[in-house]
């Protein structure tokens, strides 16, 4: 599966990780491929527990994502 991952950088640096299809799925690495892997490493462990738990895996395709002007 693919999803959609939101990379922020952060002030003292790196960059926080967001998984919008996964609530609370959130990660942080020191620079853009270790936010990549560790985005990889979050989404497999969450998918792990979802299975443990028996939750049903979240669609990556039912995210709608766009923008607002404010």
């Amino acid at each position: 599966m693919k999803y959609q991952i939101i990379l922020r950088p952060e002030p003292e640096g790196g960059y926080t990780v967001m998984v919008p299809s996964l609530p609370g799925c959130i990660t942080w690495g020191k620079n853009l491929k270790h936010a990549r892997k560790m985005a990889v490493e979050a989404i497999a462990g969450y998918l792990e527990v979802l299975g443990d738990i028996n939750e049903p895996i979240p669609d990556p395709d039912d995210l709608l994502l766009t923008t607002v002007t404010v």
